[in-house]
């Protein structure tokens, strides 16, 4: 972010403290991509309109699991089997193929559902909000095409949730090309910190749904930061409660074509 690295080091100071780094960026990249977000969002509504012709009735249990694809169908399958493993059995699995048309693979499981948009939007954001409104379940979870889950990621997630959390995520363990741990990621969540930093991935996030329960559809450019996922968990934070289940329930497949992030504070993508 050139313009926020052009500030006198005492004004970037006072945003800082005041308001937070990634909650500045994400202000002005709102200001700055405005009519890219407003395409994306005629570009969802169209989708949704197209695909909703399709569907009768719509897609319903009591956990709707969102899984965006893009042309990775052996990853793929892998997740979508990891899905439906779960110990908690009531779920439907929408896959959303964000232009790809590799899909090939699925499992034959009537909780499968598969959602292929016109065209390829690039916006993991989009792709998730078509399935969030094609879909009625009262809890939602997110699983990218690239990682699984644990048997019991659901289980663990809906109990903590139906005892009064409106958003649960659980420890990642992190998993290298050649199967052995790089790390687990686990910490617990503070809103204040959360300004400044990123640390919960939204492939350990189950939520609670309700009215406002959606993502930035626009396509952000890997150089911008902070990403859709910090964008979606700040904003949900200051309407449900947050709830960290320190238990390794994700395996996230750190590999050449993910999005990788250290965590570690220094990956901000703009100059201090």
């Amino acid at each position: 972010m050139k313009e926020y690295a052009l500030l006198p080091r005492p004004v970037k100071n006072l945003l800082r403290q005041s308001v937070g780094r990634y909650v500045v960026g994400e202000n002005w990249w709102h200001l700055r991509f405005a009519a890219e977000r407003f395409a994306a969002e005629r570009d969802e509504h169209a989708e949704v309109s197209r695909l909703a012709r399709t569907l009768t009735p719509l897609p319903s249990a009591q956990v709707c699991v969102v899984m965006p694809t893009f042309r990775r169908p052996e990853r793929l399958a892998a997740a979508v089997h990891s899905a439906l493993g779960q110990t908690e059995r009531d779920l439907v699995v929408l896959v959303v193929d964000d232009g790809g048309g590799q899909v090939a693979g699925l499992p034959e499981d009537p909780r499968v559902v598969l959602l292929q948009l016109s065209r390829n939007h690039g916006s993991p954001g989009l792709a998730r909000n078509v399935a969030l409104r094609l879909s009625r379940s009262p809890f939602v979870a997110f699983l990218d095409d690239d990682n699984t889950w644990r048997p019991d990621h659901l289980e663990r997630s809906l109990t903590a949730l139906r005892s009064g959390a409106g958003l649960v995520y659980t420890a990642l363990r992190r998993i290298r090309e050649d199967g052995t741990e790089l790390d687990v990621l686990s910490r617990p969540f503070n809103r204040a910190a959360h300004r400044d930093e990123s640390w919960v991935d939204i492939n350990a996030v189950v939520v609670r749904r309700f009215a406002g329960l959606r993502f930035d559809p626009w396509a952000r450019p890997r150089s911008v930061h902070p990403r859709e996922d910090w964008e979606f968990v700040h904003r949900i934070s200051a309407k449900l409660r947050v709830e960290h289940l320190p238990v390794p329930t994700v395996d996230y497949s750190v590999h050449s074509g993910s999005y990788f992030t250290d965590w570690d504070g220094n990956a901000i993508g703009v100059a201090t």
